[in-house]
């Protein structure tokens, strides 16, 4: 017990002072959580004496609530609009990816032919937990690239239940393929049908009444209850916990708890998360992995630049070069599934076991440099393309005597519909991408950007404009505006919406030409209203 207990405290503090450091230095998180499993692993002698299934289990959860939050977002309707990228995307990059790899397994490396099949659907897999996690984290996920690259993962994650039947099927001799396959199509209609017919109203009522009782702490053992209930019945019937977490947070997409739901176990996803990676970190073999990290790296490199070429032409086909490069590079590197997969293939002697502790460590050494690509993926593809997407990285635009409106909630939107039914010129700044996106859906010229930038002044010709709408709320980052775009031009016409006279107070020392303080200006427009 108190040797547990050390493990534990030695692990949270060395967790905790390695994402300090790292955080420091812009570099993600997961790879903070990747060597403190290394360092607690040959600290404690993990791989010697301790048996570590119970972590990996806990640590799967995290990809379990993972996938539910992806479910929230994934609605039926939205799934219906997806279904050709989901279904025809997804599944021609897993064959496409497979078939490939199979090939230069068995005819490059000489590795015999179902050893070479496994290899290949495992790695034609990419990492669920890191894409997804920066996609939510950054906001693509909204975007044309992160819609496609997350429909692409999602598929993924459904092709894992064949990839690990045809394992079963390899290693059973009593079964035959029509046999496995027939279980398997009415196992997943037996789910399906009762996760949204019994399962649909018996999650709606739980959160019903958990909501009325008015404690968040059973609301939120409701929602727990759902995801473990949920990731237990799909795992008992065959298919992997997270396509049950992933079903039933489509169910609750379509309920009025959604939004609560996500924030409630935001928190506890991404603890869980971290356990994961820190069970990534306790499979490395430091010793093995030194003496053939010149292989490791090798196959490495061959597996992402197939896969990164396969996803690029396939998202071409119907989109711009800019989505299709950032899909691809978004979805080259090798996922965590291929653990199970692996693992599952050497316990059933499919799998050489030296062999299937290299895929292991190629594995590994994808998800320690894949954040590194996720979090630089505007920089990467910005060497190949650069669009309004790219932040602070503005075609300098052919305009004069514009308004620029900073800010595109609600205020920004009802200020731009306005100057565009006066057929006023104008241009949108924003640094929430949902935003940009959404004010280039209806046609306006908007930007991905921040306005202190001076690059994003310079582009925006704050030099040549009529007039600056400032429509933002945080104090601090309106000041911080002011000041650049007072400091590029002195005698520029900043119109700032203010919400109290304290705001005012703060900015007064800045020569901003006017400020509108919107609840004087709503409680002005109300009386005259009610006096009329």
């Amino acid at each position: 017990m108190e040797n547990t207990l050390l493990i534990i405290f030695t692990s949270l503090t060395l967790a905790t002072i390695l994402n300090i450091i790292l955080r420091k230095l812009s570099i993600s998180h997961i790879i903070g959580y990747i060597l403190t499993g290394i360092i607690i692993a040959y600290t404690f002698n993990f791989n010697k004496e301790l048996n570590l299934d119970p972590l990996e289990l806990i640590a799967e959860f995290g990809i379990v609530f993972l996938m539910f939050t992806i479910g929230l977002e994934m609605p039926i309707e939205k799934l219906k609009r997806m279904k050709e990228i989901l279904f025809v995307n997804g599944f021609l990059q897993v064959a496409l990816s497979s078939t490939i790899i199979f090939l230069i397994s068995k005819y490059l490396f000489n590795i015999n032919t179902n050893s070479s099949l496994i290899i290949a659907l495992a790695f034609s897999l990419s990492s669920t937990a890191i894409v997804l996690t920066y996609l939510k984290q950054s906001k693509d996920i909204y975007t044309p690239y992160g819609e496609k690259s997350t429909a692409i993962l999602v598929f993924q994650d459904l092709a894992v239940i064949p990839i690990l039947l045809l394992i079963s099927f390899l290693s059973n001799d009593t079964l035959s393929l029509n046999e496995i396959l027939l279980k398997t199509f009415f196992l997943a209609f037996f789910i399906i049908l009762f996760m949204f017919t019994v399962g649909k109203r018996l999650m709606n009522r739980l959160l019903h009444l958990a909501s009325n009782t008015r404690l968040e702490e059973l609301f939120l053992a409701s929602v727990l209850s759902i995801v473990m209930g949920t990731s237990i019945l799909a795992h008992s019937l065959g298919f992997t916990y997270s396509l049950g977490a992933f079903i039933a947070g489509m169910i609750i997409a379509e309920s009025r708890y959604h939004i609560k739901v996500e924030s409630d176990i935001a928190s506890y996803k991404d603890l869980l998360l971290g356990t994961f990676f820190f069970s990534v970190g306790t499979k490395i073999d430091i010793m093995f992995f030194l003496s053939n990290i010149h292989y490791v790296f090798l196959v490495f490199i061959i597996t992402v630049l197939i896969k990164a070429l396969v996803i690029y032409i396939l998202i071409r086909r119907k989109s711009n070069k800019s989505d299709s490069i950032k899909a691809a590079i978004a979805l080259c590197q090798v996922g965590e599934f291929s653990f199970a997969v692996f693992a599952l293939a050497a316990s059933s002697n499919i799998l050489d076991p030296n062999l299937a502790s290299f895929l292991i460590l190629v594995t590994v050494l994808s998800m320690i440099l894949t954040p590194f690509i996720v979090n630089n993926i505007y920089k990467i593809a910005s060497f190949f393309v650069v669009e309004f997407y790219e932040s602070d990285k503005i075609t300098p635009i052919n305009k004069k005597n514009h308004t620029i409106i900073c800010g595109y909630s609600t205020l920004g939107r009802v200020i731009a519909q306005q100057l565009d039914e006066k057929n006023e010129s104008f241009v949108i700044i924003s640094d929430n991408l949902r935003h940009v996106i959404s004010a280039r859906k209806i046609g306006f010229m908007a930007y991905f950007g921040h306005l202190e930038k001076h690059s994003v002044l310079e582009s925006l010709k704050v030099e040549e404009a009529s007039s600056i709408i400032i429509t933002l709320r945080d104090v601090k980052q309106k000041k911080l505006i002011c000041e650049a775009i007072l400091n590029f031009k002195s005698d520029a016409k900043l119109i700032v919406r203010i919400d109290t006279k304290k705001e005012k107070k703060e900015l007064n020392d800045l020569q901003i030409k006017e400020f509108i303080n919107s609840s004087i200006e709503t409680a002005s427009l109300m009386v005259n209203k009610a006096l009329s």
